[in-house]
């Protein structure tokens, strides 16, 4: 094999999973693997727990490829790291990110202009801080180039497993996924994983009380005239002051919750797919599939499967 070596950038308050994670899969296809920090000093990580580097970051040699954890760390990284970070990457053939590692690349200027993703709940951050950066918030990794971030914690497992099946085939990358108990390519998008909804809560009571009912009746009548109704406006006024207030128009807010509340009935309950579209306020189980592929790329049975916590 040529050579393999992998640099991980460790700096306090790394998340340990960052490393952990993506440094087992690619140390167990057989890659040499190095971790260096500023000033070669153990750091610790957002959990508490103490890495002992190998090496000084100043000192390590450009690897292969360079790998650049997230977690609380790099929300004001240190100028030398981050300088450090773009010295080293100039020399590497491959640069990657886990996470929130993603910001410690686009301050070195390593994503300008370039296609990338994070942890979806940083994704908008990084859209607005670095908005020479086109940020997809969905994916689990994102390639562009000799550019590769990943989305939060455990993805960094996915980038890796990614990495192995490209460099050194898909038996090998299969392998070390059975045997991590993983997905040697994970189901749909970080979407699945993301809260509730991206919706703001309204200013005024009003349409407080509707975003309430809607949560709590998914399969009443939840048009726009019907909701403006409860609101006492008019459609036209209700749409307008809705989407203003809340940063999403009524009919995708209807969409996301009627999805938030499929998710949870498929996760929690016994109900048939038929039973769970009917309550969640689909018209049949074909529109409650559509919508799963179309937010979550699986189906509703597939969501299940892997979701499920009922007994």
């Amino acid at each position: 094999m040529t050579d393999r070596s992998v640099l991980f950038v460790l700096f306090d308050g790394v998340q340990s999973l960052d490393v952990t994670g993506p440094l087992e899969v690619l140390a167990a296809a057989g890659y040499r693997i190095r971790t260096a920090s500023p000033g070669g000093l153990a750091v610790r990580t957002s959990s508490g727990l103490r890495l002992m580097p190998d090496e000084d970051l100043a000192a390590a040699a450009p690897p292969h490829t360079l790998l650049v954890p997230g977690g609380p760390g790099t929300r004001e990284p240190a100028a030398e790291l981050v300088g450090r970070i773009a010295e080293l990457a100039a020399g590497a053939e491959k640069v990657a990110s886990v996470c929130t590692g993603a910001f410690l690349l686009a301050e070195a200027g390593l994503l300008a202009g370039r296609r990338a993703t994070t942890h979806w709940a940083h994704c908008e951050a990084l859209a607005r801080r670095f908005p020479d950066v086109t940020v997809d918030p969905d994916p689990i990794h994102v390639r562009d180039g000799r550019v590769t971030t990943s989305a939060g914690v455990t993805a960094g497992i996915d980038l890796a497993l990614a990495l192995v099946e490209e460099e050194l085939g898909r038996e090998l990358a299969l392998s070390i996924a059975q045997h991590l108990v993983m997905f040697l390519r994970r189901p749909g998008g970080q979407a699945q994983f993301s809260t509730q909804l991206a919706a703001q809560l309204a200013v005024r009571r009003p349409l407080r009380d509707v975003q309430r009912w809607i949560t709590d009746h998914p399969d009443a009548d939840l048009s726009v005239e019907a909701l403006a109704r409860r609101a006492s406006l008019s459609p036209r006024q209700f749409a307008r002051v809705f989407t203003a207030e809340t940063g999403t128009t009524p009919g995708r807010y209807v969409d996301g919750v009627r999805l938030e509340v499929a998710r949870r009935r498929l996760e929690d309950s016994d109900d048939g797919i038929e039973q769970v579209a009917r309550r969640s306020g689909y018209r049949n189980p074909e529109a409650m599939r559509r919508a799963f592929a179309r937010t979550l790329a699986v189906s509703p049975v597939d969501y299940r499967r892997r979701f499920r916590t009922a007994s």
